[in-house]
């Protein structure tokens, strides 16, 4: 494998990918890609990536968001609309394993930078595009972004059943999830190139990927000819929330008619627990409203400290619910060390969320804060050949922009 040395035991170590993407989707892919070892070169306009701005910030250029979404990547700023600085990202691609973007198709080929160009300076790289549909199909070139997927992959219209009226989910799920197909996608074709030595063009369309992310439990119905309705019931059934206590709230999910009946029993509710409402799980998953309403019921009665107590004691998984500022206090992530602090060159003290996955042998690992514009101009080019005064050049004549 080309690309980064081996100084760290990621499992991608030696890996060099050419991350041309931008906002949310690609970058939290490469970034993952990161986390695992790869050495990732992150290409920028002078206009830098749209995360840079546009969420809470200390300084201008690095948004919590673009910091949370770019760790463990070199910054290389170029304006690609120039051809001297097209000429030398050709000089660096043939360093590269992967190229990873999510513009669309017709725009990086204007660039320069399309499969059969990139694939001509490189003919084993792992070539993967994001794009918003797939391009054999009449939206191909269209723009999308997380809310145009969410309201046309079916997410939207799931809200609506459950709310009352559509919605959007509040949290960009559309984008996070392509993400992790888009990572998933690069590491597979990477194995396929080890084992053949042949890279290939890789395709993730944001609409396809999201409908079968959806239909894995909705499918109901529509998987069988002829067709019968679509939908998972004891989702789509109405009254799924989680359950108040006397100060709090709640998830509780007892699932199984065993855990339903000690559940029951335990809270002083025999004659419930006799009913086929619990007992059957046909029964439970069309009426979950009921369900839901008389648990909420009992619950109200406790507190959330006496209530995990006794779920604990049964082996019925539940959680308090917890807000987004109480996490960094959660007892289980608290004692993983799932949040951690690091010193940025120029932003200070920072907390980031560290690498989940485990690797028994080569672990992932936060080697590098978010870069600032063009941080790693001069070191990126420098492993791609070029001089020092090469280097000066392109400075000099605003080719190469660099800002802190």
């Amino acid at each position: 494998m080309s690309g980064a040395t081996r100084d760290n035991a990621g499992p991608l170590a030696g890996i060099r990918v050419l991350d041309m993407t931008n906002v949310v989707l690609g970058p939290l892919a490469t970034q993952i890609l990161g986390d695992y070892g790869a050495d990732v070169i992150k290409v920028e306009s002078p206009a830098g990536d749209l995360m840079r701005g546009g969420s809470y910030m200390k300084r201008p250029g690095m948004a919590s968001v673009f910091m949370n979404l770019n760790r463990n990547k070199r910054s290389l700023c170029l304006d690609l609309r120039k051809p001297d600085a097209a000429a030398v990202l050709r000089r660096v691609v043939p360093n590269c394993d992967a190229l990873v973007h999510n513009m669309r198709v017709e725009a990086i080929e204007r660039l320069g930078f399309g499969y059969d160009a990139v694939n001509t300076l490189r003919p084993n790289i792992v070539y993967c595009a994001a794009t918003g549909f797939d391009q054999d199909g009449p939206d191909a070139g269209k723009p999308a972004f997380d809310d145009v997927i969410q309201s046309a992959s079916g997410l939207v219209a799931l809200s609506g059943m459950a709310r009352g009226e559509p919605d959007f989910m509040p949290t960009l799920l559309a984008d996070k999830t392509s993400g992790m197909a888009l990572v998933n996608a690069v590491l597979a074709a990477l194995v396929h190139r080890e084992r053949t030595g042949a890279g290939q063009y890789v395709e993730v369309p944001m609409l396809e990927t999201m409908t079968a992310f959806v239909m894995a439990e909705h499918l109901g119905g529509l998987a069988f000819e002829p067709a019968g309705p679509p939908g998972y019931t004891r989702i789509l059934g109405g009254g799924r929330k989680p359950s108040p206590t006397k100060d709090g709230y709640i998830g509780i999910l007892p699932y199984s008619t065993d855990r339903w009946v000690a559940f029951l029993e335990a809270v002083g509710r025999p004659d419930l627990a006799a009913m086929p409402l619990f007992t059957d799980r046909e029964i439970r998953n069309a009426r979950s409203r009921e369900v839901y309403e008389i648990v909420g019921s009992i619950t109200a009665t406790r507190t959330t400290a006496e209530w995990m107590t006794l779920l604990h004691e049964l082996d019925i998984p539940a959680t308090p619910v917890y807000g987004l500022g109480d996490l960094v206090e959660h007892p289980q992530l608290k004692a993983v060390g799932l949040f951690q602090t690091a010193e940025h060159h120029t932003e200070g003290t920072v907390r980031y969320v560290r690498p989940p996955t485990k690797f028994a042998v080569s672990p992932a690992s936060v080697r590098r804060l978010a870069p600032t514009l063009g941080q790693h101009n001069a070191e990126i080019l420098r492993d791609a050949g070029f001089a020092d005064s090469e280097i000066a050049d392109l400075r000099a004549r605003n080719i190469l922009v660099q800002r802190d």
